[in-house]
């Protein structure tokens, strides 16, 4: 006969917490990458790119200019993106120790037994 097995404790969730702080830092810094898709296509293909004007930009007999001129000039959406992201970071971390705390309480190890005391 087979002894019952020993409990297992509950895991902390971290899968949840770790894939939202990636969505929070992909939100923030996604106007970065589109700046340097613009940069790279622009540069690769030697088109001028800026906030001032659309300019023609032809690869393989097509007009790219528009769509790299609003990939640039997504660019200053990290005015708001980044302050959001760090507003975000602050929110998820309050959450995380809060959490965390909580969870140490209900499912956490319990406290040491402390030694017996010492005769002398």
């Amino acid at each position: 006969m087979n002894p019952p097995p020993l409990p297992v404790g509950k895991r902390f969730p971290w899968i949840f917490y770790w894939i939202v702080l990636v969505l929070i830092v992909l939100f923030a810094f996604a106007p970065i990458g589109s700046v340097m898709t613009c940069a790279w296509i622009a540069n690769s293909h030697g088109c001028k790119v800026d906030e001032g004007s659309v300019h023609p930009c032809i690869i393989n007999g097509k007009d790219y200019g528009q769509l790299l001129y609003t990939l640039g000039v997504l660019g200053w959406l990290m005015l708001v993106t980044i302050p959001g992201g760090l507003f975000a970071f602050v929110i998820w971390l309050i959450v995380l120790i809060l959490h965390r705390a909580s969870w140490r309480k209900r499912f956490g190890v319990p406290p040491p037994i402390p030694p017996p005391p010492a005769t002398a």
